[in-house]
């Protein structure tokens, strides 16, 4: 089963009027996943409703000052939108598309935090959100909670330590992996005790979930085959003990079946079909080695191009093990070797690129905020800042700003993390460099091509 925006915005309005701990009988697997990652809780919560509505209170004073005037429910609105958070498509409630909210106002992170954003001013679920300020919501979860007199949880102490992300809408998440493998035994029982695996900290942009059909393997080094038990390693926190993944299993399942059938969003602009038809030749002559076919008879390699060919940045690569890799293949995770890996990858896995124009910013970890910049490199900042949700039609992406450096004012650690600096570590916007060879005119009939697909 496929699913188009509009199937999904009908089930966001259904899922709406559910107040039962397990979706409808009558649901499809897919549609059961999607209930599953909205409504069910998988980790412990985050905050309280009145830890959100009070998260303001940590901000600039300017701002605090600002929202100080605004009724409850526009002063709701500036926090979703500071942090990067959205309404539920066509849900007539106040809960996010990021966060599970039970009846008694906890907030719990679900998938759609990194896998569900906002482009084009629509809200779509897969989408990555590349306004997800995270470690900014975490640092003032933990402040406000101190301010009001709420309880700090495991994850308010642990992030003290653990880098969240260092730029808005790019996240430390494959480290969060690699921390909560590393205290399971390859049964995924919990080890009292174990040294403290090797840690390389590095932000990744979130890939599109409309992908996940055509990929037999995961991750951006695709050293995992897939399977829904590779969807598991971000919900392997203490609190979750084997027999409690056990209970879960058959509603990850349902999440993969989920992830299967979401399609990519259709470009929703004007496109100069002429334009469009020399940029297929174009793209026929040069791309599709890599990135596969599109149309009726679409086909996807799954090519991986070795590091030192593609050139992007290394650090994503190197910063799992090949011991980190081969424990993975001996474990529950991977049915105890049932399922291949590959533990030494030799670079990255060239994507689909089905529903590219919606999914920038551009590369693995974000560093590219328009495909403009990813077809020549002489237009990739080495400092840049979303400057809005505007979408920009004639360089496909983000509307930015560009700086030489991030500026020396802005001091405060929840403003820079709005700035994307492409000289940290982690963070280059060097690398695929084919389009060198393009002339201008071809370049500019393949960026409208690539609105088709």
């Amino acid at each position: 089963m496929q699913w188009s925006l509009a199937t999904l915005i009908l089930l966001s309005c259904l899922t709406s009027r559910i107040d039962a701990q397990e979706p409808p009988a009558h649901f499809s697997p897919a549609e059961r996943g999607y209930w599953f990652i909205l409504n069910k809780p998988y980790l412990i919560p985050d905050f309280d409703n009145d830890t959100f509505e009070n998260l303001w209170q940590s901000w600039p004073e300017a701002e605090r000052n600002r929202l100080e005037m605004l009724p409850l429910d526009l002063r709701r609105e500036e926090i979703f939108s500071y942090y990067g958070l959205t309404n539920r498509p066509s849900e007539r409630s106040e809960k996010p598309l990021q966060y599970v909210v039970n009846n008694n106002g906890q907030y719990f992170m679900n998938c759609f935090s990194c896998h569900g954003g906002e482009v084009a001013g629509w809200v779509i679920p897969g989408l990555p959100n590349s306004n997800y300020a995270l470690q900014t919501l975490t640092d003032d979860v933990r402040t406000t909670k101190l301010r009001i007199g709420k309880p700090l949880s495991s994850r308010d102490l642990s992030s003290i330590f653990f880098p969240m992300g260092g730029t808005n809408g790019t996240t430390n998440a494959v480290m969060f992996g690699v921390a909560l493998e590393s205290y399971r035994d390859h049964d995924m029982n919990i080890l009292s005790f174990r040294s403290p695996p090797r840690m390389i900290h590095h932000d990744m942009e979130p890939p599109p979930w409309w992908h996940f059909k055509k990929r037999k393997y995961l991750y951006i080094d695709g050293f995992v085959e897939k399977d829904y038990r590779a969807l598991i390693p971000f919900v392997l926190i203490r609190e979750n003990d084997r027999a409690q993944l056990d209970e879960w299993e058959s509603d990850f399942k349902d999440i993969y079946a989920y992830l299967e059938s979401i399609e990519a969003p259709k470009y929703p602009f004007e496109i100069n079909a002429d334009l469009a038809r020399a940029g297929e030749l174009v793209f026929h002559k040069n791309c599709v080695e890599c990135h596969g076919t599109y149309g009726d008879s679409p086909t996807y390699p799954q090519r991986t191009i070795p590091i030192e060919v593609i050139g992007t940045d290394p650090v994503r690569l190197q910063a799992l093990s090949r011991e980190h890799r081969a424990n993975y293949g001996k474990s529950w995770l991977s049915h105890y070797g049932a399922r291949k890996i590959i533990e030494n990858p030799e670079g990255y896995v060239a994507p689909p690129l089905d529903g590219i124009w919606a999914s920038a910013p551009y590369f693995h970890n974000g560093s590219v905020p328009t495909l403009e910049g990813v077809l020549s490199l002489e237009k990739r900042p080495e400092v840049w800042k979303k400057e809005s949700q505007k979408y920009d039609t004639e360089a496909v992406g983000v509307t930015f700003s560009a700086y030489d450096r991030t500026p020396v004012e802005v001091t405060a650690p929840a403003e820079r993390r709005r700035y994307f600096d492409t000289s940290k570590p982690g963070k280059s916007n060097s690398g695929h460099d084919y389009p060198n060879t393009l002339s201008s005119a071809d370049k500019k009939a393949l960026l409208e091509y690539l609105k088709t697909l």
